[in-house]
């Protein structure tokens, strides 16, 4: 009997409590409430990162835009405060870029560190690391497997919008990460994948295509949550399109479980963050909100769904 029957039959006769799945690019915690950036909190552990992280109440929760160590940040181990905010104690963090962040010069990179790291609880307060600047994911169920890939950057600058500064500002792209995790849900385990894809166009599809292969493995059902750069529809046509691997497709295919504008904060009129699954019946997702929290440039995406 496949995992997909045996859930369908605790299923059964039984009604579970929905888990609320959430994603949402934090810029570091940087407030923006009216789309203009304020000052970094001076105590990141009762600052406006922990209170928006707190807000959401969520389960399962990706962030993207997360600082450690950074200087512009207080220093903070932001995926931790996060995890303490929510109450979300089983989390990793994996470092996209190893560098201290500069007014003036950008991202200086610590050419002795390595591309990807993944740090957890056991790490919090070692002070001799490096800064670095990535990704989280944050659970309250248990984990049996964690698993983490770099994401190599696309070889070209973008004009781009920034929150504060006027007009577009020519950006090089900077590697990405993606983590994803074995959860042990309501009914029973499930692949929860946090992703932060580039803003290069093209580029951010091959990295998708090269999550959803990396992932094919990993106990059914998956769900993808994150920053993909992409609008709309795009992410579902691309995660459904044909594959090149021996891998088999998923049998209910990939699904958005909402379209609603994330992108910016203070406006939403674009959808850049998205939550998909394969393997359940996504007609079920619920309670879908992009609430305002005075952080970032992107609303948090929040909704329910039975796993």
């Amino acid at each position: 009997m496949n995992q997909q029957n045996q859930r369908s039959q605790r299923d059964q006769g039984t009604r579970r409590r929905p888990v609320r799945l959430a994603t949402f690019n934090v810029l570091h915690g940087r407030p923006l409430p009216d789309g203009e950036p304020l000052s970094p909190a001076a105590n990141p552990a009762e600052g406006p990162l922990a209170r928006a992280v707190r807000s959401l109440d969520a389960d399962v929760l990706a962030l993207q835009e997360l600082d450690r160590l950074q200087e512009r940040s207080g220093g903070a181990d932001q995926a931790s405060v996060a995890a303490d905010a929510a109450g979300l104690k089983h989390w990793r963090y994996a470092s996209a870029i190893h560098a201290r962040c500069t007014a003036d010069r950008g991202w200086i990179r610590d050419p002795a560190e390595p591309g990807l790291r993944v740090y957890g609880p056991q790490d919090v307060g070692s002070a001799t690391d490096v800064p670095s600047h990535g990704i989280a994911l944050l659970s309250r169920f248990p984990v049996r497997d964690w698993r983490a890939r770099r994401l190599a950057p696309a070889p070209l600058c973008m004009p781009l919008r920034m929150a504060g500064r006027p007009g577009l500002t020519l950006v090089r792209d900077q590697p990405r990460a993606a983590l994803a995790a074995v959860l042990e849900g309501p009914g029973g385990p499930f692949t929860a994948v946090a992703v932060h894809l580039s803003f290069v166009p093209g580029w951010n599809i091959g990295q998708l295509l090269a999550v959803r292969e990396w992932i094919a493995d990993m106990p059914s059902p998956h769900v993808l949550l994150g920053d993909f750069n992409l609008v709309g529809a795009v992410p579902g046509v691309v995660l459904n399109a044909p594959r090149k691997a021996r891998t088999p497709p998923s049998p209910r295919g990939w699904r958005d479980l909402a379209r609603i504008p994330t992108y910016p904060a203070h406006r939403p009129i674009v959808q850049f963050d998205h939550v998909l699954a394969s393997g359940v019946d996504v007609a079920a997702a619920s309670g879908v909100r992009t609430p305002a929290t005075g952080i970032s440039d992107h609303r948090p995406l929040v909704l329910e769904l039975p796993l």
